[in-house]
């Protein structure tokens, strides 16, 4: 063999998982059920198989978690620390996934013991998990403001204030509703439609959808 020569490490992934849950930016976790690190909070993860490539890993973790298959789901970094895992040495690459509130099975996320938890609220989380939560925050929050990633967290139609709601617990701060509200309106990929949403009151609020379609043709998007 050309490598025998080298040394053999395994390799895995691990998926940061955020959804909005009650409007709260929450991130997926479970408890691990063996060594090492048993009983510690975890993100989700597995090792990469000798027949598929780390993005395909990846998905296979997403699926078995969702059921779906087409998932917004982007690399993050390698965390390949000598000493990461007490186990062996093992290197993973980091995704982030954003489920909307239809994407997720509560029946798959109660099998595999899966709970959300806000993302201010997390407990003390194993391995180098917290240092991968920390930048995958820190790449969302750098690409929300002037890429549409923020839109996969959303249901197909929302108000305004759940937009602004959905931005402050991104980014979390409070932002300003006017000029919020006015970038909105410069931003032409986000279309009023003729629904109204009277949840939250008698008159109501509109509703708008995120219209890919004119942003795939004029991909500028800043909010």
């Amino acid at each position: 063999m050309f490598y025998s020569n080298n040394p053999r490490f395994f390799v895995s992934v691990d998926c940061i998982i955020f959804g909005l849950v009650n409007g709260k930016l929450c991130l997926l976790l479970t408890k691990r059920r063996f060594e090492p690190e048993k009983g510690k909070w975890s993100v989700m993860g597995g090792f990469v198989q000798e027949d598929e490539s780390v993005d395909d890993a990846a998905r296979r973790v997403l699926r078995h978690l969702t059921g779906l298959e087409d998932i917004y789901m982007e690399q993050v970094h390698a965390f390949g620390a000598i000493n990461r895992d007490p186990g062996e040495r093992v290197i993973s690459v980091a995704y982030y996934a954003l489920l909307g509130p239809d994407e997720y099975n509560l029946e798959l996320l109660e099998k595999h013991e899966a709970v959300w938890i806000e993302i201010d609220k997390l407990p003390p989380l194993g391995f180098d998990h917290p240092e991968m939560v920390k930048k995958t925050l820190e790449l969302i929050r750098a690409k929300c403001s002037h890429e549409p990633i923020g839109f996969n967290l959303l249901p197909a139609m929302f108000t305004l204030t759940q937009l602004q709601s959905l931005y402050e617990t991104i980014l979390g701060e409070p932002l300003d509703k006017r000029n919020f509200r006015k970038r909105v309106a410069e931003t032409h990929c986000i279309e009023k439609t003729e629904y109204i949403d009277k949840t939250g009151s008698r008159r109501g609020a509109s509703l708008y959808r995120f219209n890919d379609h004119v942003y795939l043709s004029h991909p500028q998007f800043k909010i």
